[in-house]
Formats: structure tokens, sequence, C-alpha cells
């Protein structure tokens, strides 16, 4: 037998969706964490390499 939609929505039948709890995300986190550890090496190599520069010069 066909089921013939009538404008009503048909009950889905099956597992119900359940709202998923609102968890802390760690890998929004992880990305930004990621992104400051770049900034920090970056910063550090620019930092060491004028020091090694300055004191080659001097």
């Amino acid at each position: 037998m066909i089921l013939m939609r009538s404008g009503r929505r048909v009950p889905r039948r099956g597992a119900t969706r359940r709202r998923r709890k609102r968890r802390f995300d760690w890998a929004v986190f992880d990305r930004w964490l990621d992104r400051l550890v770049v900034v920090a090496v970056v910063t550090a190599l620019l930092v060491g390499g004028a020091a090694l520069l300055i004191s080659l010069v001097l």
C-alpha cells in the first residue's frame, strides 16, 4: 500500500531525535591553542634571529 501525503506531516517511525546537550567543544579550543602556539613560535624565532644578528654585528 502506498502512503499518500494529505498535507499533514506523517509521524516518523524509528528512533526519535534527541536534543544534544551543549558541551564544551574541545576541537574549537584546540584550534585556538594551535594558533597561539604558532604565534609564540614565530615570535620566538624572530626574537632569536634578531638577537643572533645583533650579537654577530656587534
